[in-house]
Parts: C-alpha cells; structure tokens; sequence
C-alpha cells in the first residue's frame, strides 16, 4: 500500500473560469470566443501566454492550404475546432501535483514547449527522432493540443519545455520558436567554411537563419528576396551580399561569382514555387539544396536536374529538435540578432487585422498577439 501523500495541484491565484481565443474551425472560419480556461492534470503546466506570434504557417491553415486540410491525395492534419498559434511564451500560473512534487519548473518561471508533443512511443521517438513523431500532434494545429492565441495554454505530460529568462524582453523571447526552426534548417545544410550559400528569404525564418549561418561563417553567404527592408535587415545580420530576384539577374550574379559553377548550398525559405525552381537553376553539382517552406501550392519541376544532370543532395527541415537551448542562450547573449524582427504588436482580439498585414508582408516581419 502507498502511504506517500501526493502534492496538490498549486497555482498562482484563482484561474478564471472562461478565457479569451481564437478558435479554428474550418479554412476561412476563425473566431473571437470565449472558451474554457484548461486546468492541469498531475503531469501537465499551465501557462498565462504573454504573447503569440503569427507564422505562415497560420495564414496557410487560415487559407485552407491542403497540406493542412487535407485533399484526395493527402488525409487532414488539422483537427478542429482548435485554437491556433505554435509562437508563444508565458508564465507558469498552474503546476499539476506530480510537476510540483518533481521540482523541476516552478510558478512565476518563463516557460516555452517546443512545436510538437511528440507519444514517446513509435518508431522515431524511440530512436530519439522526436520531431517525426508518428502522431504528430503540434501545438496550435490539433484540438488535443491547442495552441497559444488564448489568454492560457497547457502544456501536456509529453510536453518538451525549456526555461526563458524572465527579463529577456518579450519581443526576443517571442522568436525562441522560429529561431530555433532556423537554426535547424541551416544545421540540415552541413554548411562548411569554403561554401558559397545562398538563403532564398529574409522573412522573419530567413532572418534567424541569416544569424546562425553567419556563426557557422561560411565564405560568402549571399541573401535573396523582394523586399528591401528585408534585405536590408539580413545584411545588418550578417549577409554578405543581397539582391532583389526581381530587379537583378541573380542567378548570373551567382554563377559569375562561382566561376560559373553556382553556389555550394541554397536553403529555400519563401514557400515560392519559382524559388524552388531558381535554386535549382543555380546550385552547383553535387550541391546540398535545403527545402525549409510550406507551400500552398503544389511545385512542378524537371526532377532529372535532381539526378542525371547535377546528383543533388535535397534535404527537408521540419521543425527545431535539440536546438532550443543553444537559441534561448543564443538570442538572449545577442549571438543571434533580432532588433527589427517584430515589427507590430497587436491585441489578441485583432487578430484577424494581423493575419491580414502578415499575408501582405508590406513592412510587417514578425506580428505578435497578445491576450
């Protein structure tokens, strides 16, 4: 018989009752409510989010992209009704009995969980490939595991969540979550000191990874998009070079550079089908392409480039695993930069105004909603 008395759940005040949030629906079907406030279980953290950034990836759920909805090749990934949002950070106001018995989080600590709740059972969890996870249950996409455009968000047993200091300002911890997916993507790049890299997109993505590829200083790292702002920003990052695909022939200023062989590594971060198609255009034989995007569309392309004419290596970059340490500590000593990054603050009750500045992209990175 155990005699060992369990430790109550323990919280920082009363929680109230019902809660602010956005809750999906269907594509086009997003709405203000007001919803229950989630309680933790015995292994579960609640936490007061303090702000929720908007991805892409939201605006290409919101416009019902089949990569999230589903369509006759592919079944739907999103469960709803949910409540989106996959960028947050908060403060821990609720610990289930068997966290606080554990010690290791506390109430009032800042907290963020990466991405995705992995079942710690299938094949890729058990081999430590977490982010593959079989079941893939993601933050903001499934109802079981809502996401953080509410007032409070829960944190389940599965959960892999990490400290942020407290006194990092809000604007730099918000981009914890994208950063470390950048960081990722560049470390799926095998990125050596005599490689010419190309990034293809300085969105808010494109910038974490302009930081960590200028850390791993490659011989020249040369940054493409459309927008000046945004190249203006990844040269203050550390780009070597910029240009805009739509006022200069990059793909020649490219080739010229590289004794017309092309560059060592591209990393294709704009979700464009026609940057898929430039990179492949000027990426040098055996050359490592990285496909980082979501795309709303599907990307036809002469995949004999691929094979019989270049032996390219093509490498996906799906989330953040065992990154989110080194780009807390990275982000917080200035390692990876971010002034400018996010751009508007808005209330979590306009959020619809803030997916509409994110899918114009004029003058708008990073928006950030706060409950």
């Amino acid at each position: 018989m155990n005699f060992v008395k369990q430790a109550k759940s323990v919280s920082l005040g009363e929680l109230p009752a019902k809660m602010d949030a956005v809750v999906a629906y269907a594509p086009g079907d997003f709405r203000f409510a007001q919803v229950d406030v989630p309680r933790a279980g015995p292994d579960e953290i609640i936490i007061k989010v303090e702000g929720c950034g908007i991805c892409a990836g939201d605006i290409k759920s919101y416009d019902g992209a089949p990569s999230f909805w589903g369509d006759k090749d592919q079944p739907a990934y999103i469960k709803a009704p949910m409540i989106p949002g996959h960028e947050f950070v908060g403060i821990a106001v609720e610990l289930g009995e068997n966290v606080a018995a554990e010690g290791k989080y506390k109430l009032g600590e800042r907290l963020i969980s990466e991405q995705i709740v992995p079942c710690g059972h299938c094949r890729f969890c058990q081999r430590g490939e977490y982010w593959m996870c079989e079941r893939h249950d993601v933050y903001g996409f499934q109802t079981n595991v809502n996401g953080a455009m509410a007032a409070y968000m829960r944190f389940p047993k599965e959960s892999r969540t990490h400290k942020v200091p407290n006194d990092l300002p809000l604007e730099k911890a918000i981009l914890v979550e994208p950063y470390a997916c950048s960081a990722h993507a560049v470390n799926r790049g095998n990125v050596q000191f005599d490689d010419v890299v190309v990034l293809s997109g300085a969105g808010t993505l494109g910038l974490g990874m302009v930081g960590a590829l200028r850390l791993r200083n490659p011989k020249k790292l040369i940054v493409l998009d459309g927008k000046e702002d945004r190249l203006e920003l990844a040269r203050k990052f550390g780009a070597d070079m910029v240009l805009n695909p739509f006022k200069e022939d990059v793909d020649k200023i490219v080739k010229d550079l590289t004794d017309g062989y092309g560059c060592d590594v591209y990393i294709e971060a704009t979700g464009h089908p026609s940057s898929v198609l430039q990179g492949l255009k000027m990426i040098r034989k055996l050359g490592r392409f990285v496909e980082f995007s979501v795309f709303s569309h599907d990307v036809t392309c002469d995949w004999s480039i691929i094979s019989d004419r270049k032996e390219l290596d093509v490498l996906g970059a799906h989330l953040s695993p065992y990154v989110y340490p080194f780009v807390i500590d990275a982000i917080a000593d200035g390692r990876l930069p971010t002034e400018g990054v996010v751009t508007h603050t808005l209330p979590l009750k306009d959020y619809d105004e803030g997916f509409k500045m994110m899918k114009k992209g004029d003058k708008s990175l990073k928006i950030m909603l706060v409950p």
